[in-house]
């Protein structure tokens, strides 16, 4: 693997129908959002081989709108990595780190940003770039890391949706 993308899903509706988190349907905004933010990616040449993608209704709903970005993507999608820890998605993306040469993830935080932060200090990121995620990581947002041969990965791109043209902030 020598890129990684993390994806926070989309903005979601607060509730669902049978009243479960995990049922929680995307909102109108957050399917904008999706694509908007994938296309982006696309545009700058950044397409993943291979997607981990949570169980939950609304991770689902992200990669549906997002994936006619991408083209052709294996998509695997994961129980495991609804409301995973940033370890356990460390865990994920090792294990399929040898089948992609770019690995999207779509999960939720606090994992995802946490993966995220952690990433970027073992990396020896510059302060200015942890401290673009000091504020969190908002739904919709991507964040993009070469990945060289030692493993070690260094933040390529953090785009949220509001950064082309989206809504989804929280």
């Amino acid at each position: 693997m020598n890129r990684l993308i993390l994806m926070r899903h989309a903005k979601a509706e607060r509730d669902s129908a049978s009243g479960r988190d995990v049922d929680r349907p995307l909102s109108a905004r957050g399917v904008t959002d999706a694509g908007l933010v994938a296309r982006a990616l696309a545009q700058r040449g950044v397409r993943p081989d291979v997607a981990l993608v949570s169980s939950a209704e609304r991770t689902r709903q992200t990669w549906d709108a997002a994936h006619d970005a991408f083209g052709d993507v294996d998509v695997v999608i994961e129980a495991g990595l609804y409301d995973a820890s940033a370890a356990a998605l460390r865990r994920a993306v090792e294990a399929q780190e040898d089948r992609a040469g770019c690995l999207a993830v779509i999960a939720h935080n606090p994992g995802v940003h946490q993966l995220a932060v952690e990433l970027l200090i073992e990396g020896a990121a510059s302060p200015a770039a942890i401290e673009r995620f000091a504020t969190g990581f908002p739904t919709g947002a991507a964040a993009v890391f070469a990945v060289d041969a030692n493993g070690r990965a260094s933040l390529e791109l953090f785009l949220r949706p509001r950064d082309v043209g989206g809504g989804a902030d929280a």
